[in-house]
């Protein structure tokens, strides 16, 4: 029994610490350009592990982390990042023709629908609120444009012909949203 409580100990000391070189100590990442994973609902962190891990969503850096993981390791992850409080990341003055404008596009798309009003996130659909603004222009480029493996075929349809400078605003306005309290 004890001989247990350590593994769980070690395995989560060792694997959150991969975790925490790039997407931060508290999952709040402090690189633009990696996604914060605070907060994010359990069941969607579950899934996007589980679809790096069998390489039907591609990404290099994660895939050697992942590669061989056993499903109850993925769940303690997810776990445990899901519970962690996310906070907006960035740093520069928002600018406010681009939040208006990201506004209005997130309701004319109708964002709201399945990344929740408040762009919380749930179950697989992730949150929004407050993820880096570089990282979330570049998957919304990639889904519209059909560079992002494992995606949601909904998305890409979502944001088929949306334009660059709509896409920029959207991810100005969503990083600057407030992040949502509790668990998803």
């Amino acid at each position: 029994m004890l001989t247990a409580f350590f593994s769980v100990v070690v395995f989560s000391q060792e694997k959150t610490q991969l975790c925490a070189a790039c997407h931060g100590p508290d999952g709040n990442s402090p690189d633009p350009k990696i996604p914060s994973i605070a907060g994010q609902p359990k069941l969607f962190i579950e899934t996007q592990l589980v679809l790096i891990r069998e390489e039907l969503r591609k990404s290099e850096q994660m895939l050697p982390i992942v590669r061989g993981m056993k499903d109850p390791e993925i769940i303690k992850l997810a776990d445990h990042f899901s519970k962690l409080p996310s906070k907006g990341m960035e740093t520069g003055a928002a600018d406010p023709a681009l939040l208006q404008r990201g506004s209005q596009k997130a309701k004319e798309l109708r964002c709201g629908i399945c990344h929740t009003a408040d762009f919380g996130g749930q179950k697989q659909v992730p949150r929004l609120a407050a993820q880096r603004e570089a990282y979330l222009e570049a998957e919304m480029r990639a889904y519209r444009d059909g560079k992002r493996s494992g995606g949601d075929t909904i998305m890409a349809a979502t944001l088929y012909g949306v334009s660059d400078a709509d896409i920029r605003a959207l991810a100005h306005f969503l990083a600057r949203s407030k992040a949502p309290t509790g668990l998803r």
